[in-house]
């Protein structure tokens, strides 16, 4: 049913947006991991617009079925948050014009789904994104690898969100 649809990914950051392209297979594959980077000296309006081309140019080539971003619910650092939020933003609205399946899922969501346990590090996060997509070495840097967390979330509840959707007569 989902086998050839793509997922995008996307870990939000202002200096390290992670993402990455799955296609649904079995095992489902890897297409493209990486990270959108932006310099920190550099005036927001233009690291926000750096980010939001690369996020266009990842739309256009892949052309993903969905697009799973982190929600983050809270921060310690206030400016931290400030970019995450603003980066989140921008996904969003660009994959939900694209006419993506527009997904959040917060962290707990994504560690329980891939490594089945919410309060997973990084390092099992990585390792069972590495295992689940038949890679040789886990994904570096860690935000490329949760990017593919994201992703593999998605797939593994969209076939209940298409059910549901059905169930209720509701159009995706």
């Amino acid at each position: 049913m989902f086998v050839g649809r793509r997922v995008l990914g996307i870990d939000p950051g202002l200096t390290r947006c992670g993402y990455a392209v799955i296609e649904a297979q079995s095992p489902p594959k890897a297409l493209s991991l990486g990270v959108l980077r932006t310099d920190p000296h550099e005036a927001l309006p233009e690291r926000l617009r750096r980010i939001h081309d690369d996020l266009l140019a990842l739309l256009h080539e892949f052309r993903p079925h969905a697009v799973a971003v982190e929600q983050v619910f809270f921060q310690n650092n206030t400016r931290t948050a400030m970019g995450v939020a603003q980066v989140s933003g921008l996904a969003l609205a660009e994959a939900q014009r694209f006419g993506c399946d527009v997904v959040q899922f917060t962290p707990t969501q994504v560690k329980d789904s891939v490594a089945g346990w919410g309060g997973a590090d990084k390092a099992q996060v990585q390792i069972m994104v590495q295992k689940r997509l038949g890679l040789n070495s886990p994904p570096r840097p860690a935000d490329a690898a949760d990017a593919a967390a994201l992703a593999l979330c998605y797939l593994a509840v969209a076939p209940t969100r298409e059910r549901v959707r059905a169930a209720l007569g509701v159009q995706p």
